[in-house]
């Protein structure tokens, strides 16, 4: 994967989560393509543009540090040919205050998953990138570039560790009270 490309957009990487049945919602760029129901490629801002007014549905995607987070959102079912019980989706979710502020997510899962359940896993990663803020706050991120998994994963192995180590302390310190 290049830095320009959201995990989405990585159509291996859709592939090889198929391959064992692994459902996923993942976020990609308006320039990614995918085949529609009519086998032709699409861009998937186009696809979701080419969308009836009534496909959209204001929902939220759960609580945030700012209160509800509401969007409108919609999805265009894509591939010509449907395996046995799954589906595939292109997935939006349009700013209610800027209706040109637009997200996309390309998804797989059972062929019954419903529009609210693909929001509930969409809004999911919003608490992953909160958890990521704190970290950086708390555990020096912020002071520290990663442009590799094994970067990361080294400071945020140290960073754990003093964490576990400086909590023990207290828990050692509260016990002996």
């Amino acid at each position: 994967m290049t830095a320009d490309e959201a995990y989405g957009q990585v159509k291996h990487l859709r592939v090889w989560l198929e391959q064992p049945g692994v459902g996923y919602v993942l976020a990609t760029r308006v320039n990614d393509t995918v085949i529609t129901t009519g086998w032709r490629e699409v861009r998937v801002d186009e696809l979701v543009a080419a969308s009836p007014r009534q496909a959209w549905k204001r929902l939220s995607g759960g609580r945030g540090s700012h209160g509800e987070r509401v969007y409108d959102w919609a999805r265009v079912t894509i591939r010509p040919v449907g395996e046995d019980g799954v589906g595939h989706w292109v997935l939006a979710n349009r700013s209610v205050k800027d209706p040109t502020d637009i997200a996309h997510y390309v998804c797989y899962g059972p062929v019954g998953t419903r529009l609210k359940d693909l929001v509930k896993v969409a809004a999911a990663r919003w608490a992953v990138e909160e958890s990521f803020q704190v970290a950086k706050n708390e555990c020096g991120l912020d002071h520290y570039q990663v442009r590799r998994y094994d970067a990361w994963y080294r400071h945020i192995a140290l960073a754990m560790a003093a964490l576990t180590a400086i909590r023990s302390r207290e828990l050692e310190k509260g016990a002996a009270d």
